[in-house]
């Protein structure tokens, strides 16, 4: 397809998202009417397609199979011109004007703004976080952070000891509200395809972004409705245990040195089985076994790999 020439792109990657995707982008076209949609469709077996045609002004991309989020997203970007680039989740509705993040994104390289919940409210702890520690993920995976919200390491890991309503740098936003210039996306070589189907390529992104030297400014004066979970909630429980992890890890060889990759890995394979029989006790089912044999097994392969750093882990279906 022929580049798009407007000054901003909204990237909007879809699965089945029939539900909302209609809803985002009346709320892109009525907040944002010189940016540019275009959405990328997953594969999709529902009408989502029939959703965003239905609609004027909207460009489509229609995989005949799910390339994951961050090889969809990149396939956005290479098909379109923009300079600015808007990461937008097909459940989130923008309420205010972008021109703040565009501006932010031009001095800085990357900004995202605040996101709320159904009810208005700011979703604290997963607007923007710090970015993940080896003690993060063992709180992660130990359902600390659950059990015990407050404690210093999740206060420290969700930024719940920042102001939502304060203008600043920030490290880690959440993807699914995040603009950026092409070029910077362009010297780190996009997202990495290696986290898929989802999960952490977020992070990795961001984290290239600021080990480059960019800045990734917080503007909360930019608002958006998100509803949250809504691709996730379409995969089954063991494969988004299995899919977690396996990104997780990705991202810890990637970032940590060996031993905090392997404490990741030590991490992924000591809380896999409780949590899977926490799991077959909720559903009532032995399915969730198999995932934990497959998880158990690729946690522990990696822990006595000769891993070299950097090189990305990968899960044998």
């Amino acid at each position: 397809m022929e580049g798009l020439l407007l000054a901003v792109a909204a990237i909007i990657v879809a699965y089945n998202s029939e539900a909302v995707i209609g809803g985002c982008l009346d709320a892109l076209a009525e907040m944002a009417a010189s940016v540019t949609a275009l959405v990328i469709d997953n594969a999709s077996s529902d009408r989502t397609l029939a959703e965003v045609r239905a609609r004027t002004g909207v460009s489509v991309i229609a995989n005949p199979e799910n390339r994951g989020f961050a090889a969809a997203v990149n396939q956005g970007i290479r098909a379109c011109s923009a300079e600015y680039l808007l990461l937008l989740n097909p459940d989130t509705h923008i309420l205010t004007a972008l021109d703040k993040m565009v501006d932010a994104s031009r001095q800085y390289g990357l900004a995202s703004g605040k996101l709320l919940d159904k009810t208005g409210d700011p979703q604290k702890g997963f607007t923007i976080r710090r970015f993940p520690t080896p003690l993060t993920f063992w709180f992660e995976l130990c359902g600390l952070n659950r059990l015990w919200p407050s404690n210093p390491v999740n206060r420290h890991y969700r930024y719940l000891d920042r102001d939502l309503d304060r203008e600043a740098s920030v490290e880690q936003p959440a993807g699914a509200f995040l603009m950026f210039r092409r070029d910077v996306w362009e010297r780190l070589g996009g997202l990495d395809e290696d986290f898929y189907p989802v999960w952490f390529e977020d992070v990795d992104f961001c984290r290239r972004a600021v080990d480059a030297g960019y800045l990734i400014e917080y503007i909360p004066q930019v608002a958006a409705k998100h509803l949250g979970g809504h691709s996730v909630s379409q995969i089954s429980e063991g494969c988004r245990w299995r899919y977690w992890c396996v990104s997780l890890l990705t991202y810890a060889s990637k970032h940590f040195g060996p031993g905090g990759y392997r404490s990741a890995c030590l991490a992924v394979a000591l809380t896999s089985v409780p949590r899977t029989v926490a799991g077959m006790i909720r559903g009532r089912s032995l399915t969730p076994i198999l995932s934990c044999i497959k998880v158990v097994g690729f946690a522990v392969r990696r822990l006595v790999s000769l891993r070299r750093p950097g090189e990305a882990p990968k899960l044998v279906s």
